[in-house]
């Protein structure tokens, strides 16, 4: 059994993940394994992978084990990429980072969903392709990259009234109708069928190869 740190503090981030390494011998542990407080690395890179290798890097070193990050984030064709790498704080720029801050990540995600819903008012049904996706790194206490993954989840944003819909998930999941029959959102699938087609868990499966052989190696 290998025990590797996940670089994040969302709670169902974290069940998600672990719920997709079931099997792989791989013993992920959540930060709040640590009887210590973490300072969040800065995420000013242009790219999901240049936020996944800060994240990595940093709790590699801070922890003195090896780091899994990732960062993920949703696409719209007609936001030209947006929320992309800001998918987490979309709702709040400049000076209200301090304002998302002091709110709860529910509260977040309500008002990152209610600016995309916002920004596509009017947007038909055929512009309204999406995807998320996900980016893996795995770094050690070094500041090396040993893998990096990456994985898409198909689909389109929803019309007001049609979404939000489901309890399943976080984030844009509520709004996140799923290709290629656009019939539910991601909120609404089990977590183990969403896991067999979801972003997260094609760039797990990667990973779990990839880690298998670094760990091979060494």
């Amino acid at each position: 059994m290998h025990t590797i740190v996940c670089a994040t503090q969302n709670p169902g981030k974290i069940s998600e993940l672990q719920s997709l390494l079931q099997g792989s011998g791989i013993d992920l542990i959540g930060l709040d394994s640590f009887d210590r407080d973490f300072s969040e690395p800065i995420e000013d890179g242009e790219t999901f992978l240049d936020n996944a290798t800060i994240k990595a890097r940093a709790y590699a070193k801070a922890t003195g084990m090896p780091c899994l990050a990732d960062d993920s984030g949703l696409i719209v064709d007609a936001l030209e990429g947006k929320p992309g790498v800001i998918s987490s704080h979309y709702a709040f720029d400049g000076d209200e980072l301090g304002e998302a801050a002091s709110l709860s990540r529910e509260q977040r995600d309500e008002l990152n969903c209610q600016r995309v819903l916002r920004e596509l008012v009017g947007v038909a049904d055929e512009n309204r392709t999406a995807r998320f996706t996900c980016t893996m790194v795995l770094a050690d206490p070094s500041g090396t990259v040993l893998a990096s993954t990456t994985g898409l989840f198909e689909g389109r944003i929803g019309q007001i009234g049609e979404v939000p819909k489901g309890d399943q998930g976080f984030g844009y999941d509520p709004l996140f109708l799923v290709a290629p029959d656009f019939e539910r959102t991601s909120a609404q699938m089990e977590p183990s069928e969403k896991n067999v087609i979801s972003h997260r868990g094609k760039a797990v499966r990667q990973m779990i190869k990839a880690i298998e052989s670094v760990f091979k190696e060494n």
